[in-house]
This record gives structure tokens, sequence and C-alpha cells, in this order.
């Protein structure tokens, strides 16, 4: 009997079994045949809307600005010299690098000893051929008073002889008084020639001592020179560089000792690309004064200062391109040195009629998306003019007034619909306003579900429990939707009243 009562027992267990087992079977046929018959309805299309910053294309007249790197140096500087070999005595207090100088201002000054007694001889020299130039005068004075008193003796012969040959025609002399007056005469002739011998070589005599001054003043001037060589002055007020003179030491004729730079005298050095240069030429081809802006870097803090363009260099240089141009700064710059490595910043002529954009908004073939009727994009071809920095300036009738896209991505393009982020404009999720066609790259239930679903604003409804758990659901399923993006709809959704946008996108993606 208690045998039967176990097989019954046992039986009827097995039966409860088979039934749970059946019934849970059937349950996750019935839910299998639910899912797929959801799935398989028909989901309304919706066409893809992307957001996108726009910013309005206004026509105004601009100065680009050009960007270049060059190196200041000074216009006025001076290499220190030794002129001449010997030892440095004297020095200067001040005579280091970086001190300021003063013009006429003793530097460096040598032995004065060798040129001194060079001097002293020369002054000797001098004095002798000066004596000689002086006796030579006085020769020649003597000479030509020895040549007028010949030449009177020979006119009182020549007046004796023709008495003598007067005296003869009347028959009272003889031809020895004749012959006597007319020796007499050539005697006397004979005496001027040798008279006016004399005198030239007393003018020669006079000619060579004052050649002879001559040199020896010539030699003078040039061992004062020399004892002037001896000393070294700044000829200009100035900062002195390089120095490496020290007293008591030996130097070399012409050595380097060090230089001297006009602070106060500077220019800027820097090179641009033909193009460019061009933009700075007038009608007659020459480099107009366009404003420059120097700028130096100093721990952090520029140093500026004003400058103007001035001229340029006269040649390319080997291996060179472009033109090197030069700028002088204005008088009063503080902190600038010779060597310092600067920007400039230079004003270009001004440019009318043009539009400045975001770089990001123009693409490799100059062209921008415009907004067009229904929000919807059109590409406007553009003439670029200049890059600068994050802007871009470029020529265009077409984009007169009407509003472009900031930001091309190739997922925008001419002909899609966007909805346009205007600057200052609000709205109602931050999120929504900084998404991007790159944040909805994902499935099209990520994009809308993603992009779109935090929207706070507009009309607020309070979900029942049920409804609350599908739309979990479904977005805790959505493969394709990111992490971050679940996770901000569902904590909307777990609040007490949703959006009643963020609602009707979702139930859309579900085919509700």
């Amino acid at each position: 009997m208690r045998f039967l009562t176990r097989s019954l027992v046992g039986l009827f267990l097995m039966a409860v079994t088979v039934g749970v087992l059946a019934y849970a079977g059937f349950m996750v046929r019935s839910a299998v045949e639910l899912r797929r018959n959801a799935e398989s309805r028909p989901r309304p299309t919706q066409e893809r809307v992307f957001s996108a910053n726009v910013t309005t294309a206004t026509r105004e007249t601009l100065k680009p600005v050009l960007t270049a790197y060059g190196e200041v140096q000074s216009r006025r500087s001076l290499q220190l010299r030794a002129p001449s070999a010997g030892q440095i005595v004297e020095l200067a207090e001040n005579f280091e690098e970086g001190a300021h100088v003063t013009a006429g201002q003793l530097l460096v000054q040598l032995s004065t000893t060798e040129a001194e007694r060079a001097r002293d001889v020369q002054r000797a020299a001098l004095a002798d051929a000066e004596g000689a130039l002086e006796a030579a005068t006085r020769a020649l004075a003597i000479a030509i008073d020895d040549l007028a008193v010949a030449e009177e003796q020979a006119q009182l012969r020549e007046q004796a002889l023709e008495r003598q040959r007067t005296i003869s025609e009347n028959g009272f002399g003889t031809a020895t008084a004749n012959e006597t007056a007319e020796l007499a005469s050539i005697s006397a002739r004979q005496a001027v020639l040798s008279k006016r011998s004399q005198l030239s070589q007393a003018q020669t005599q006079v000619d060579q001592a004052r050649n002879t001054v001559e040199r020896q003043t010539i030699a003078l001037a040039e061992t004062e020179r020399k004892l002037a060589d001896t000393r070294l002055v700044a000829e200009f007020d100035g900062l002195l560089a390089g120095v490496s003179a020290v007293e008591g030491g030996l130097v070399s004729n012409n050595e380097m000792l060090g230089s001297l730079i006009d602070p106060d005298a500077l220019e800027v050095s820097f090179r641009v690309s033909t193009s460019q240069y061009v933009r700075f030429l007038d009608a007659d081809g020459a480099l107009t004064p366009a404003n420059v802006e120097v700028v130096l870097e100093v721990a952090g803090t520029p140093v500026t200062a004003l400058a103007r363009l001035s001229r340029v260099s006269a040649e390319v240089g080997e291996g060179q391109t472009g033109r090197l141009v030069f700028a002088q700064i204005e008088a009063g710059a503080k902190g600038f040195r010779q060597g310092d490595f600067v920007t400039l910043l230079i004003e270009e002529p001004a440019l009318e009629g043009v539009f400045e954009l975001p770089a990001a908004s123009v693409d490799a073939k100059g062209s921008v998306l415009a907004l067009g009727e229904g929000d919807r994009l059109e590409e406007v071809a553009t003439e670029v003019l200049r890059r600068q920095g994050d802007s871009v300036i470029v020529r265009a009738d077409a984009l007169d007034g009407r509003e472009v896209v900031t930001t091309r991505s190739p997922l925008l393009g001419a002909g899609l619909k966007v909805r346009p982020l205007r600057p200052g404009a609000t709205t109602a999720d931050p999120a929504a306003a900084l998404a991007s066609p790159m944040a909805s790259a994902g499935a099209e239930g990520a994009s809308a579900a993603g992009s779109r679903s935090a929207d706070t604003g507009g009309e607020m409804v309070v979900l029942t429990p049920e409804r609350r758990a599908v739309l979990i659901a479904f977005i805790e399923s959505n493969a394709g939707m990111p992490a971050e993006a679940k996770a901000r709809t569902i904590s909307q959704l777990q609040e007490e009243e949703v959006p009643r946008v963020v609602i009707e996108r979702l139930e859309q993606r579900m085919g509700g």
C-alpha cells in the first residue's frame, strides 16, 4: 500500500514538472514571437538633421596682418681695433661688456714712447730742412744782386765800345783801342751769363730745400698721427660688446678689442616670400613705409615696439629665396638688443569688400557651406586672399549677408538639412548645442537618442512606471548608442517629469 502511494505521488510531481516546463517554453516562444513581430513593424523614415554652428558673413574692409620673424641689429656699429701695435698702459674704467660710453671718451691708451721719439726726431729733421731753405733763399737773393751788377757792367762796357767806335769813325781812334773795348764788352757779357747760371743754381737749391721742408712736414704729420693712434676713443654714444682688452697686455696692429653699438639706432632684418613682398610695393615699385609691430617674448611677457619698413636688400643671396627686408625701429624703444629674435606683425594694405571667416569653414578648394532655403546647405566658391591664424579672408559676392557653417565636416555637404546654432543663441541643452555630425557617426538610433534626447525644454510629461520601464529597456538594449548618451537619457527618464520631445523621439525609434 505504501509503495502504491509513493508511486502516485511521484507520477503527480513528474506531471507537474512537465506542465511547468511546457508553460515556460510557451512563454519563451511567445516572447520571441512578440519581439520578432515588434522588430518587423515598419518604422517611419525620418530625414537626418545635423546641428551646425553658423555665422553671418559681413562684407567689410580689412587690413591683413603678415606675421614674420627676424633678428634685431644696429644700423650704427663700430669695431674697436688697435690702431697700432704696442702695450696697453691705460683702460677706461667702464671699458667692459655692456658699459655705456660717450662720444670722445678715451677707451684705450697704448704706450707712446716710440711714437714720441719718432715725432721728436722728425721735428729736428724739419727744423734742419727749414734752415736749409732759409740759407738757399738768402743765396738766391745774393745771386739776383750779382746778376744785376754784372748786367750793369756789361751795359757800361757796351756804351764804352760804342764811344770808341764813334771816335774811330771820326779818325781819332786806333785799332788797338777798338779791340780793347770790344774785349771788355765781351768779358762783361760773359760775366752776365756766369751770374745767370749761379742764379739758376740758387733757385734750384731753394726749390730742393722747399721740397725737403714739405717732405719733413708730411713725415712729422705721420709721426703725430701715429702718436694719436695710441689713443682709442669712442666715435659716438653707445654700448660696448665683445670686450677683450686688458691693461698691460700687448696688442698687434688692427687687433680686435671689442665693438661699439648704438642702442638707439636699431632695425630688424627679416625674409618674406616674393609674393608677400610685392604686396608692400607702391605704383612706382618702391617699398611703402608700412607700420610694423615688433614683439619680443621675455619670460612670457611680450615687449613691443613700433617700426616702419625702410629698405630691401639689393640681392637675393646665394641659396636664398624671397626678399630680405629691413624695418627701422622707432627711437625710444626699450628692452631690445642686437641679436634678439623677434616676431613682426606687418600691416598690409587694406582689402575692400572682403569677408573674414573661421579657417575651419573653408575647404581645400576654397569653398564654404552657406545656409540656403529651408536650412539646407549650399556650396559657395570663394577666392581665398589671406590665411592668418584661425581666420581666413575671402572674396565672394554670393556670401554677402548669408550664414556660413563655421566648421566643415566630412558628414556635411551641399543639400543636407541642418539645425543652425547661431552665436549668442540659448539652447536648452548644451550637449545638443555642441553636438556635431561626428558625435552621430554611430547607428541611427544612437544619433537620435544621443544627440537629441538630452533636450530639457518644452512640455514636461509624467510617465507611468510601465511606460518608463519600456523606454529604459529600449535604451539599454540599443547597442549602437554611446554609453554617455545612454546614461544621460536614462537619468532624464528616471526623473518625475520627462520632456515630451524626448519621449516622442524614443517612441518613434521604437516604432510606437
